[in-house]
């Protein structure tokens, strides 16, 4: 039997390190609110977050 209240994961939010639900209730995971995830996409938008390129550069002749 299940139980009334249900239990769901909870992960750390990557801008402000508060715990935020992992499930359907929680629009902006893994992050814990709106604003966190906005302040997210600034740090991407101005590069201050970035991908490294591990491709070999390219010869030039």
């Amino acid at each position: 039997m299940t139980s009334a209240k249900e239990t769901h994961k909870t992960v750390e939010c990557p801008t402000c390190k508060k715990q935020a639900i992992w499930g359907p209730e929680n629009p902006w995971r893994p992050f814990c609110s709106e604003r966190c995830k906005l302040i997210d996409l600034g740090e991407w938008f101005e590069e201050r977050h970035r991908i490294p390129d591990r491709s070999p550069p390219e010869d030039q002749e």
